[in-house]
């Protein structure tokens, strides 16, 4: 699958493109990009813009979707606000990451350091009928937590 990418103006092209970090990786990570700016400090609750100094073009049927890393979210509490973020095939701007911080304490983000993943994935649109009724099932209306415990 090729995804084509292009720089910001400004951005630091020195950090590479994203990249699989082994050869079993389904998401590649993504690197804050702040150039200029050095580093960002996300307080307990915050959530800030990362930016990655990328636009890239997904092949339509295709999208993109933003992952948190597994790592920064375990120990420190970092995640992503709408995980998993999609970006659609025809959307060409920057791409950027909303970076949340679930932990107890400050976060330091630092220009270069992985701040997610991405994973490219199919698309399959649904065609939306309406109808009289709904067809029954075992579950039917039961809701969080119907399926029981454990």
């Amino acid at each position: 699958m090729r995804i084509e990418v292009i720089w910001e103006i400004g951005a630091d092209q020195s950090l590479g493109l994203p990249f699989y970090a082994s050869a079993g990786a389904a998401g590649a990570d993504l690197r804050a990009n702040f150039a200029d700016q050095g580093e960002v400090v996300l307080q307990a609750g915050g959530r800030v813009l990362v930016p990655t100094g990328l636009r890239i073009a997904i092949p339509e049927g295709f999208e993109v979707q933003l992952r948190p890393r597994s790592g920064l979210a375990l120990k420190h509490g970092i995640t992503l606000a709408n995980s998993p973020g999609t970006i659609d095939s025809d959307y060409r701007g920057p791409l950027g990451v909303i970076v949340m911080n679930a932990g107890t304490g400050a976060f330091v983000i630092s220009h270069g350091m992985r701040i997610a993943q991405m994973v490219v994935a199919p698309v399959v649109r649904g065609r939306f009928d309406l109808v009289q009724a709904l067809s029954e099932t075992a579950r039917g209306v039961g809701g969080f937590g119907s399926t029981g415990r454990g």
